[in-house]
């Protein structure tokens, strides 16, 4: 029995949801039927705004390829990324050491850190360096490098030396992106050489991102989805996302 369209849309929404793109043949086989009609499915879905065309087949229409400022991302989504910042403070233990990379859901963690006397925190962030130097008890360590005004965070040579100097219990990663096939991304290649040493220097590595990131993909890849052994995000992460990652054996913490 054939699939009606909007069966087959609904399928179409999940492959972009999770991989980021469809292919119109991989699609017609699945479905059965020609690819012709997969084409004006994609055209369809096209003017409704779900999707963009490419030769083969759509990827999900993306917001840019360029990061918004530090200062106007963390006005973005800001109730579940302090709900995510809760959650994953609550995780580190008195005693331990962890590192924070350079992002607006991160910079949320430290907050929640900041009467944690016996917490120590490296970062390579500035934001997050300046909150700490303004209320935090604990021990914190700036990873120094290269900082530009635009990245506002330490990046190059001087900051990876100085992060393999450490080994710390926890990692929290952000992303720009989260794909199947991509793997966890940033928008910029150094921060996210950055981040992917942070989870070398980790027992755990643990990724934090609100439900915008599910199924994005954005420039430079940190690493793929299965070196992280847990994902901490709010209510609204999709649920082809909560079945795909359980599938994969990696630990979903959802924020209240």
């Amino acid at each position: 029995m054939s699939l009606t369209y909007e069966e087959r849309r609904h399928t179409i929404l999940i492959q972009l949801a999770t991989q980021g793109k469809v292919q119109v043949q991989v699609l017609a086989d699945l479905f059965q039927v020609s690819t012709e009609t997969i084409r004006r499915d994609l055209d369809r879905l096209e003017k409704e705004g779900e999707l963009r065309k490419v030769y083969g087949g759509a990827v999900r229409v993306r917001s840019g390829m360029t990061e918004a400022p530090f200062q106007k991302r963390a006005q973005l989504q800001l109730n579940e990324k302090q709900a995510i910042g809760v959650a994953a403070a609550s995780l580190i233990e008195d005693g331990e050491t962890v590192m924070l990379d350079n992002g607006t859901t991160t910079l949320e963690i430290m907050r929640q850190l900041r009467h944690r006397s016996q917490v120590t925190v490296i970062t390579n962030s500035v934001p997050i360096l300046t909150c700490a130097l303004e209320e935090f008890a604990g021990k914190i360590i700036f990873a120094g490098g290269e900082v530009t005004p635009v990245i506002q965070a330490s990046t190059g040579p001087i900051a990876h030396e100085l992060l393999s100097q450490f080994k710390v219990n926890k990692a929290f990663i952000s992303a720009g992106g989260v794909s199947l096939t991509d793997g966890i991304t940033d928008y910029v290649l150094e921060e996210a050489l950055i981040s992917r040493k942070m989870m070398e220097r980790a027992e755990e590595a643990i990724l934090v991102a609100d439900h915008t990131k599910f199924g994005r993909s954005t420039f430079a890849q940190i690493a793929p989805i299965n070196q992280i052994s847990m994902v901490i995000t709010d209510s609204g992460c999709p649920t082809e996302w909560v079945e795909a990652l359980h599938q994969m054996e990696i630990e979903m913490v959802h924020s209240v």
